[in-house]
């Protein structure tokens, strides 16, 4: 495997041009390529200190984590994002895969940034991602952070068929956000701040690698520390999953509830969450 620089980009040129004409800037993550058999990952990354890699929800990319990495390097850590497979300009097999697949890529990026042991943070979809990269790889992993952590309970088949249709860009803007809006936000929360972001063949991808790993394979995330930030609101994941973990591997698992928030959770709550992060992530 091997990190270099990404190829410079006309947009981000012109933004430097422009930047000390309208006031002073925040420095801008830097883009890598991590790159092993078959499979290229971009990564941003910004900050100086312990390694925090940030694993995004299904079917949603990098961006969902850029305020949490800015809060994560001014706390005095190097927060690393990497785009999934499929998404900007990673690339790699979308068939026949497992979550030991996406848990590779993201083991790759860790051992590629030589920073290891890392605190690995999944949202969602991220989180089975986190855990099974603590199960197959104990060595890179220092803690996991779950931040809407299902598994177990089931979800009411409304709530499922929102999900699915959340992906849907061919049907009415307004119809698909209220299925957006039911599936990952609390009540009174607005979903347009997730009207984009949404890669419906990816979405497919990894759902269908979370069907072909057998969930004792990752629930447990190995032997790793864990910290459960769960939204209340939560009807994709739903509170009960977070006291099911803590029932099953004991005081391993730290829980810290989020009030007014669903499955979304950091557009929602970005302070709560940055705060449960960070204060964990030290106290390790």
């Amino acid at each position: 495997m091997r990190l270099r620089p990404a190829p410079p980009v006309l947009a981000a040129l012109v933004a430097l041009l422009i930047l000390p004409l309208v006031g002073p800037a925040r420095a801008q993550p830097a883009r890598q390529l991590v790159e092993r058999p078959g499979v290229t990952r971009e990564v941003f990354a910004e900050g100086r200190g312990p390694l925090v890699i940030l694993l995004p929800s299904l079917g949603r990319g990098a961006e969902d984590f850029a305020d949490l990495a800015r809060r994560l390097a001014a706390a005095g850590f190097t927060a690393a994002r990497p785009e999934p497979r499929g998404i900007g300009e990673s690339r790699g097999p979308l068939q026949g895969l497992t979550l030991r697949d996406f848990a590779a890529d993201a083991a790759a990026v860790i051992e590629a940034f030589g920073a290891g042991p890392a605190v690995v943070v999944g949202h969602a979809f991220g989180n089975r991602v986190a855990r099974m990269l603590a199960s197959d790889r104990p060595e890179l992993v220092r803690a996991v952070v779950l931040l809407a952590a299902g598994g177990k309970a089931p979800m009411d088949p409304s709530i499922r068929d929102s999900l699915t249709k959340s992906f849907d860009l061919g049907l009415p803007e307004a119809e698909r956000l209220e299925h957006v809006r039911r599936a990952f936000f609390a009540p009174g929360r607005d979903p347009a701040v997730w009207r984009g972001g949404w890669h419906r063949a990816v979405a497919l991808a990894q759902a269908a690698a979370t069907q072909a790993t057998p969930l004792e394979a990752w629930w447990a995330g190995g032997r790793a520390p864990i910290l459960v930030v769960q939204p209340m609101a939560d009807t994709v994941a739903p509170p009960v999953n977070a006291r099911m973990l803590q029932e099953d591997i004991g005081p391993r698992v730290t829980v810290v509830e989020i009030p007014g928030a669903g499955h979304a959770l950091l557009p929602e709550q970005p302070e709560a969450v940055a705060t449960a992060v960070i204060d964990y992530i030290r106290a390790r």
